[in-house]
């Protein structure tokens, strides 16, 4: 069952067998507040295996762009269109948070990795990408990196 996402009260909900569980629950409610500043839009999650096509949409994606399959169990996913933009996300138990960013009619596609504070580089990501650091009010400390999708999708 889909939940929306509360960025002003933050809960683990879904998150709890995270070991960075508080961590991925901030890095989860700093997108949503993102989403709810820039679109309007209400983000919502569901257990990923209610969301069986939005997780295999952003695995098939890093396997055929980048030969990368991610280790850790997926625990959240979601899907959703906003301004001509396909977005899917998939939270992972390690604090990994994958983003895909599918411009519909072309433009702008994506792929966005996120980490956790607390959490180490997956070893599938640590030799091919460089994070970055932001820090995020609700997240604490936020490493990411992306690549440009290619393919179609």
């Amino acid at each position: 069952m889909p939940h929306v996402v509360d960025f002003e009260s933050v809960s683990t909900a879904g998150l709890e067998s995270s070991p960075v569980a508080e961590a991925l629950a901030g890095l989860r409610a700093n997108e949503a507040r993102y989403y709810r500043n820039k679109y309007g839009h209400v983000f919502t999650v569901s257990p990923a295996s209610e969301a069986p096509e939005a997780v295999e949409w952003v695995s098939r994606i890093l396997r055929e762009e980048r030969d990368i399959v991610i280790g850790s169990r997926p625990l959240e996913a979601t899907t959703f269109d906003v301004e001509g933009l396909r977005m899917a996300y998939v939270f992972y138990e390690s604090g990994l948070s994958v983003n895909v960013m599918y411009g519909i009619d072309g433009g702008k596609r994506a792929v966005g990795f996120k980490l956790a504070e607390g959490m180490e580089i997956p070893e599938e990501l640590a030799p091919r990408f460089k994070f970055a650091r932001q820090k995020s009010k609700l997240a604490g400390v936020i490493r990411g990196s992306y690549f440009v999708i290619k393919g179609e999708y």
